[in-house]
């Protein structure tokens, strides 16, 4: 996706001039580039301050990249299980062989990137500290572009730093060999704000990270002059923090991304927006399959469905009723594609939907009947939702139905990056949200899609949806996430499918209370 920003253009253009400069780009290429290296685009950057009802926010992107030398900058961080520690391995090319390499402790804590990899210090005209921060660096830039002529066309690796599932198990980032990775300008921590005025800011590499990927010295400092400008708008406020958000997690930080509407399905975008138009394979057949029994389908390759706990539980109350909040994830671990094809009644809204099965070349080798598809035609829904795909239960202490989700229809995507350390994950999936494939009113078929390694979250915030519990008696319930719930899915394990989540509700009924215990020190 292009990057446009009315806050500062620092793009893959500036960024590929800019190296020259630094001695890391195409006139240099006939010598071999440093392994890594920091390079500043431009020595003037102006910063927009938005005030929106009395809030100001700053979005800072000071232009300072990362530049992978003649190999790619990899690095694979995984965890066994929740209750052991998060280990991350670079992976170099030693001798014409690749080889994995264990990064020092403290660098990786989570799945946002490398901890504390720069320092940031800006000092006013009177030349007076007024921000000293650290910032975390996400390798998988969305904006990662080619800065030599002679680096590879393609880039292989992941889009972002999904750290914000606190139940991920493995993240792979990385940084193609001459290719560029933006290097976050923002706290990790609340945002900073300034007067208007002209600043001067340093960008420093820490001594560990210098050190152990061996960054040059002349490269690891930047200095900027920085003009901070207020800019009295409609949304410039909402931009802004969204901006600085996805910044932190090195996600897409254009204004239109920070614009799209979430909704209810994490990642919602323009549902008018369909992938199949412009994806083949996301294109599905004319007319239905000749239905098969599965048994006439010869073994391979299959998906597996594992639900994750719920996850950001809240409590809320509307119009005199309380409600139980949480995000839901389910993630495909298994050795193939979750692919689902719907076929329309005529003159219905309703689609026989069939499911697909493929070799260990990706060949399509036959399909089955798996359930239907239904056209939800809410605001904020407008597509079609795979009718088998998973349940949300509330369940009591002795795990007895107490309430149920009024969720049991889904829009597929793949929204999480749960584990792509796992054979056969794919690491740049296309339908990452609802501008995906799950289609407009209009459509004859539509297909939907769960890559390997990749989770659907659903946050249930909304009455239906979420759990009404106005008259659950205080007590310990658990949060039940269902994969599969009907087995219309064929996968190679069905006992992973369920996951529960403790939580005890108390109060009165004019003041409800919700307590979450963490799962192995994660909530």
């Amino acid at each position: 996706m292009t990057r446009r920003t009315r806050l500062l253009t620092v793009g893959a253009v500036a960024a590929a001039v800019a190296l020259a400069g630094a001695g890391v780009g195409v006139a240099s290429a006939a010598a071999d580039p440093p392994p890594l290296a920091l390079i500043l685009t431009t020595p003037d950057v102006t910063a927009e301050r938005h005030v929106w009802d009395g809030e100001a926010s700053l979005y800072l992107d000071l232009g300072i990249h990362a530049i992978a030398g003649k190999d790619p900058f990899e690095i694979r961080a995984t965890r066994k299980s929740y209750s052991d520690p998060i280990v991350a391995q670079q992976y170099v090319v030693k001798n014409g062989k690749r080889k994995a390499v264990s990064l020092p402790a403290g660098m990786v804590t989570d799945f946002n990137g490398l901890k504390d990899f720069t320092t940031v210090t800006i000092k006013d005209a009177s030349g007076a500290e007024v921000a000293n921060y650290k910032t975390d660096f996400c390798p998988s830039s969305y904006n990662s572009a080619r800065t030599r002529r002679d680096a590879p066309a393609e880039n292989p690796y992941p889009r972002g730093c999904s750290g914000f599932n606190p139940f991920n198990l493995g993240a792979v980032w990385g940084i193609q060999a001459g290719w560029n990775a933006e290097v976050s300008s923002t706290p990790q921590a609340a945002p900073i704000d300034l007067v208007d005025g002209r600043y001067t800011a340093t960008v420093t590499l820490n001594q560990r990270y210098r050190d152990h990927f061996k960054v040059p010295a002349e490269t690891a400092t930047h200095t900027i002059n920085l003009t901070v400008r207020t800019v009295e708008d409609g949304n410039g406020a909402e931009v802004a923090k969204a901006r600085i958000k996805a910044a932190r997690a090195g996600e897409d930080t254009s204004a239109r991304a920070a614009l799209a509407e979430h909704g209810e399905h994490a990642g919602e975008g323009d549902p008018n927006l369909q992938i199949s138009a412009y994806k083949p394979g996301f294109r599905p057949p004319a007319k239905a399959p000749k239905a098969v029994k599965l048994s006439r389908i010869a073994p391979g390759p299959r998906p597996d469905l594992r639900s994750l706990p719920a996850w950001g539980i809240s409590l809320s109350q509307e119009d005199g009723k309380w409600f139980v909040n949480f995000g839901a994830t389910v993630w495909n671990a298994g050795t193939s594609p979750l692919l689902v094809d719907g076929f329309r009644r005529t003159g219905s809204e309703l689609m026989d939907a069939y499911q697909y099965f493929f070799d260990a070349k990706g060949k399509e080798v036959g399909s089955v009947e798996a359930g239907t598809m239904e056209w939800d035609a809410r605001e904020g829904h407008r597509h079609w939702h795979f009718t088998d795909f998973a349940q949300y239960n509330l369940l009591s202490a002795d795990k007895k139905l107490a309430v149920r989700s009024g969720k049991e229809a889904f829009c597929l995507a793949n929204t999480d990056a749960v584990d792509y350390t796992i054979p056969n994950a794919k690491w740049r999936p296309d339908n990452t949200d609802l501008s995906s494939s799950c289609g407009q009113n209009t459509a004859a078929a539509v297909r939907e899609v769960l890559d390997v390694g990749s989770g659907d979250t659903y946050t249930q915030d909304r009455p239906g949806q979420s759990f009404e519990i106005t008259d659950l008696p205080n007590g310990t319930y658990h949060i039940e996430v269902k994969a599969n719930p009907e087995q219309k899915l064929t996968e190679l394990s069905t006992k992973n499918n369920t996951a529960l989540r403790e939580i005890r509700l108390g109060g009165t009924p004019t003041e409800r209370t919700l307590e979450v215990p963490s799962v192995h020190g994660l909530d």
